[in-house]
């Protein structure tokens, strides 16, 4: 990777930080000199030495790293969580790929923890968090005092999501005032993804009900709206999974009694297509287009890694769009998973779409903070202030960890393009060794599945790469879904650590 070098003041602008030093200097009675140099120290995103300090750890994976920590501390956990709990790998310490759990071990975080540290831990970038808070800039803000960070955060996600040139602001501002269609000019500032997906689905249920008395007569008001998600091998919905509120748990499936007293009242109805199989998609929104339905919208992960990793293709979400589009339903792409581990950062740029909602999350802030959005055009901007309001939801600190890993990926795009690609093709190049137990890889690039032949031989494998210490979690509770095991390498794991990897998965093979 391309180390990166940045000041605070690089990154956020002169005019800002000279504020931030006269408030740092006037209100906290920092010395002016100490402001000055906060300010303006360059920090080393992830230097040379980063990467081989991190490669020196791979041979001591699995290993006792320090003295186990051991307590009695088992927390308040509900029944559910408690059974899940594996307090041994939980984190007293991480640096880049690695984890130290209690235990003492070294575990390499092959998943990026729960796919969200797209840059590791310890990522050197993050220094300027610290810095920021010691400059006294607020984290805590409002809805209606939304900071200078956040806002610089929300053009900065506007420019790259239009792939638009860094030296023309004029450009940039155009976009901005722009009412054509399917331009994506509007950012609502969340906690997580699952309430991303929500306003969009509550974008899309505003053209069908008011969200309060203030509204005028909705577009289809009288129609019952029909929500395409994607169909599990059993033309189920579980292969759908669009975050925990009660919408996104209808749609796939979860509250089946309550989901069919909605549909049985014409409330609103989930309907599931099939799973790259474009005629069926063709049916199925031409069949509720008419008799009182109408198609709300089409919601999508590009690739469903909570179902076996398995991709779609890009002919089959190109002919979609282009039937949604005749259709005037919108398009929710939903990229909490797969953003940030691409080149330019979004995956549905590389398919050439053009979605009336991007939802993104997780790799942006790198773990450090939960912040997702909600991108869409001026089209779709037809809710107030209420209708998706979340109090904390444009933290400046969490807006600058966008900023800093946006800048780290548009620099090493290339770079992260090429691992991607490398790694693919030698886990695949793996997997045609073993042709009795593997059955073929999903997912792109560094988010992959390995779909094995039979339950037991995902669950055997992936029980050895956690005996290994390596993260590696097995899928085999889907409806039909190919038995799989998952992987999310971290955006800095380098060439020497993917022979690491690909050795002991190897070696987990030979023992199937």
């Amino acid at each position: 990777m391309m180390n990166v070098t940045r000041s605070l003041t690089e990154l956020l602008g002169e005019a800002y930080m000279s504020a931030v030093r006269n408030c740092a200097i006037s209100l906290n009675g920092m010395a002016a000199e100490t402001a000055e140099q906060l300010a303006g120290e360059p920090v080393s995103f992830f230097s040379q030495a980063d990467q081989e300090r991190q490669d020196a750890l791979l041979a001591r994976t699995g290993t006792q790293f320090i003295p186990a920590f051991d307590n009695t501390n088992h927390g308040a956990p509900t029944d559910a969580f408690g059974r899940a709990a594996n307090r041994n790998a939980a984190p007293v310490g991480g640096f880049g790929i690695f984890r130290v759990g209690e235990d003492g071990k070294l575990y390499m975080t092959a998943k990026s923890e729960h796919y969200h540290t797209s840059l590791g831990h310890g990522f050197g970038g993050y220094k300027l968090l610290n810095t920021a808070r010691l400059l006294g800039i607020p984290n805590a803000t409002h809805n209606n005092t939304r900071g200078y960070i956040t806002r610089l955060m929300e053009r900065e996600l506007i420019r790259t999501a239009n792939s638009l040139p860094r030296e023309d602001p004029a450009a940039l501002d155009a976009c901005l005032h722009s009412t054509e269609p399917r331009v994506l000019n509007r950012v609502i500032n969340l906690e997580t993804g699952s309430l991303a997906v929500e306003a969009g689905i509550k974008m899309m249920l505003n053209r069908f009900s008011r969200l309060d008395k203030t509204f005028g007569e909705p577009t289809h008001a009288g129609k019952t709206p029909v929500f395409l998600v994607m169909a599990d091998n059993e033309d189920g919905p579980e292969a759908n999974y669009h975050g925990t509120t009660l919408f996104a748990q209808i749609l796939r499936g979860m509250w089946p009694d309550l989901r069919e007293s909605f549909e049985r009242n014409g409330i609103f109805k989930t309907v599931s297509v099939r799973i790259n199989d474009l005629p069926d998609f063709e049916r199925k929104i031409r069949q509720y287009n008419r008799d009182g339905f109408r198609t709300a919208g089409f919601l999508h992960e590009i690739i469903l890694m909570n179902y076996g990793g398995i991709r779609l293709s890009e002919a089959y979400l190109r002919g979609a769009y282009q039937l949604c589009r005749e259709y005037e339903t919108p398009t929710l792409v939903d990229e909490i998973q797969s953003c940030m581990w691409y080149r330019g950062m979004f995956l549905y740029k590389l398919y050439h779409l053009e979605p009336d909602f991007v939802i993104l999350g997780k790799g942006f802030p790198g773990g450090e903070y939960p912040a997702s959005k909600i991108i869409t055009t001026h089209e779709m901007d037809n809710l107030n202030l209420f209708g998706a309001l979340v109090t904390n939801g444009q933290e400046e600190l969490a807006s600058l960890a966008y900023l800093i890993t946006m800048e780290f990926a548009q620099e090493n795009a290339e770079e992260i393009e090429r691992r991607g690609i490398d790694f693919e093709t030698r886990l695949r190049a793996l997997a045609g060794m073993f042709p009795s137990s593997v059955a073929g890889i999903g997912g792109q690039g560094h988010l992959a599945a390995i779909h094995f032949k039979t339950v037991d031989m995902a669950v055997k494998f992936s029980k050895t790469m956690n005996s290994f210490c390596i993260d590696v979690s097995a899928q085999t509770y889907k409806a039909n879904c190919p038995p799989a095991a998952l992987l999310k390498l971290p955006l800095v794991t380098s060439r020497k650590a993917m022979d690491y990897l690909l050795e002991k998965m190897e070696e987990a093979m030979k023992l199937l």
